[in-house]
């Protein structure tokens, strides 16, 4: 495989993290398939797809906590951070910075 340039990690790394938007798949996709090719590509993508399984469980908490009514308020707010990060975290990448999201249970390491 061709080394890729840094242009081409930074775009990748970016992708990552955009692709959580779509959920915990999109980063697991573009992480299993270009993991091998950048050291960074490795790490954004395991941090997105990380960040993306703990909103995940925030917004199950939140969920389940609309039983008690403060869920309505916590689930638009952890889609909205998640949304938020999202965005912060792709131009951090696309600069070449190894963005690490606040919050984020680091399962895959």
């Amino acid at each position: 495989m061709a080394k890729m340039d840094e242009a081409q990690e930074k775009t990748w790394g970016m992708i990552s993290h955009l692709s959580g938007l779509v959920g915990f798949i999109g980063p697991l996709i573009v992480w299993l398939i270009k993991k091998d090719e950048s050291p960074f590509i490795d790490d954004q993508g395991k941090e997105s797809l990380n960040f993306q399984i703990s909103i995940f469980i925030y917004s199950m908490a939140a969920f389940i906590l609309m039983f008690i009514v403060i869920g309505f308020i916590l689930l638009p707010a952890v889609l909205v951070f998640d949304i938020v990060m999202i965005i912060i975290a792709a131009m951090k990448a696309n600069e070449g910075e190894k963005y690490r999201y606040p919050l984020c249970i680091r399962l895959i390491r």
